[in-house]
């Protein structure tokens, strides 16, 4: 589950990432100070949860919240009790007043991945996806998808030995994938964590390319490694 923390308080935020820490099948995608930084990041990546203050500076969360289409899933971590009837209102998964333990934030994240497994096993499950390029629909499958490359509006899909250029973002074609397969580890980077040949440092080699991680991706994929090392 990806998550991202917006909070303008530095101690809240250090709590929450420490809490954030202790699940394995979490991945901290960021930690925000306004919604205006938590908006930039949301419109470029595949985000699943956000832990969201309600009093920020510029934009409160429940005003940030309004302003979103298709908000991902919103755990609410406030010191005030006034806004819950609007937070439920915005079918939010919680609502989690400071000072937060970590008992009330860990019953607030086993709602939040139920939910996401609710949504997950109400997919479609399939093995390949269409992708529009050339004013075609060319089917790729998974197994033969090495990574993905982020270039302005396009990506180029790394398919076998020959590439595919589509227009779309990163984010859109990051929700289509499935994760267990699938991994963003670089802002213009998506992997096949199946054809890793090499992780060295700060990179990894699929074949002859060597794609770079970004800190904040480094420690999911290690948990993700470890898993399967000798």
């Amino acid at each position: 589950m990806k998550v991202l923390i917006v909070d303008d308080e530095p101690l809240a935020q250090e709590i929450l990432v420490s809490y954030v820490g202790k699940f394995p099948e979490i991945q901290l995608i960021a930690t925000c100070n306004n919604a205006i930084e938590a908006k930039e990041i949301i419109n470029n990546e595949a985000v699943d949860l956000i832990l969201l203050d309600i009093q920020m500076p510029k934009i409160s969360g429940i005003e940030f919240l309004k302003t979103l289409e298709n908000p991902p899933m919103i755990i609410l971590t406030t010191a005030f009790s006034d806004y819950a009837l609007d937070a439920y209102a915005l079918n939010v998964i919680d609502y989690l007043l400071k000072p937060i333990s970590f008992e009330r934030f860990a019953k607030a994240i086993k709602k939040a991945l139920q939910q996401l497994a609710q949504e997950t096993n109400t997919t479609v499950s399939a093995d390949f996806i269409f992708v529009k390029a050339d004013k075609k629909l060319i089917k790729v499958f998974f197994k033969d998808l090495r990574y993905i490359e982020g270039l302005k509006d396009y990506v180029i899909l790394h398919v076998d030995n020959k590439r595919i250029v589509t227009l779309q973002t990163m984010k859109s074609l990051e929700t289509k994938l499935p994760s267990s397969i699938f991994m963003r580890i670089h802002r213009s980077y998506i992997i096949n964590i199946g054809n890793i040949d090499i992780l060295e440092g700060n990179s990894i080699h699929i074949g002859n390319k060597m794609i770079p991680i970004g800190k904040n991706y480094k420690e999911m994929l290690l948990q993700i490694i470890n898993k399967n090392r000798l």
